[in-house]
C-alpha cells in the first residue's frame, strides 16, 4: 500500500497525512497506534535516538476516528469514566465537566450517548482522547460529522492541544491541512 514513510516530530509539532481515498491514511494511523502490525518494516518511537518501550508508551497515545465506537447505553460521563478506568487513569467529576465544556457538550454529560447526534459523538471522542493527556494525538478525519460550530470547537481544541502533544492527522480535506505544520503525501 505504501512504503518508505519516515518522519520525525517533536512536542508541539504536527503533521497531516494526506491523499485520496484508499491511499492508506487510516491504515498508517492504525499501524502507528498498534492496532495493526506492519507486513514489512517496523514502527519505532524514539526519544533522542533511543527507542522507547511501546507497551509503556502506548498509554500516552490517543486516537480519534469515525470508526471508533462509544457505548450508547451509557451516558457521556459514564463513557469517559469507563475509558479512563480502562487506561488506568483516575479522573474526577470536575475533570469530566471541564473536558465536556471544552468540546461544547457542557450540561450534556448525563445524557445517554444513544441520543447524541453524529457530531456530538465525534466531539465526545475528542473529550475521551484529551482526558488521556496524550503525548501523541492521532486524528483520522478530524472534522468528520461536524457542523461549522463543531469544527471551530475542534480546531481551537487541536490548537490548544498542540502545545502539549504531537498531533498526527489523516485527512483528505484541504481545510484540515491548516491544522498541521508538515504534510506527508500518500498515493497519487
Amino acid at each position: 500500500m505504501f512504503e518508505n514513510i519516515n518522519f520525525s516530530l517533536e512536542q508541539g509539532q504536527s503533521i497531516a497525512i494526506v491523499g485520496p481515498n484508499g491511499s492508506g491514511k487510516s491504515t498508517l494511523l492504525k499501524l502507528l497506534i498498534g492496532f495493526s502490525i506492519p507486513t514489512k518494516g517496523k514502527v519505532v518511537f524514539s526519544d533522542n535516538g533511543k527507542p522507547l518501550d511501546f507497551d509503556l508508551y502506548r498509554r500516552r497515545l490517543a486516537l480519534i476516528s469515525p470508526y471508533l465506537a462509544l457505548y450508547t447505553s451509557l451516558t457521556a460521563r459514564e463513557n469517559l469514566q469507563f475509558l479512563a478506568t480502562v487506561n488506568g487513569d483516575l479522573i474526577t467529576a470536575n475533570e469530566i465537566d471541564q473536558v465536556l465544556a471544552q468540546v461544547g457538550l457542557e450540561g450534556r454529560g448525563d445524557d445517554f450517548v444513544v441520543a447524541y447526534s453524529s457530531g456530538m459523538l465525534q466531539r465526545l471522542k475528542y473529550a475521551a482522547a484529551i482526558l488521556k493527556n496524550p503525548a501523541i494525538l492521532m486524528i483520522d478525519e478530524p472534522t468528520s460529522n461536524l457542523d461549522d460550530s463543531g469544527k471551530k470547537i475542534i480546531f481551537d481544541l487541536i490548537d490548544r492541544q498542540r502545545k502539549e502533544s504531537i498531533i498526527i492527522i489523516a485527512t483528505n480535506e484541504k481545510e484540515d491541512y491548516t491544522l498541521a505544520d508538515k504534510l506527508c503525501q500518500l498515493g497519487g
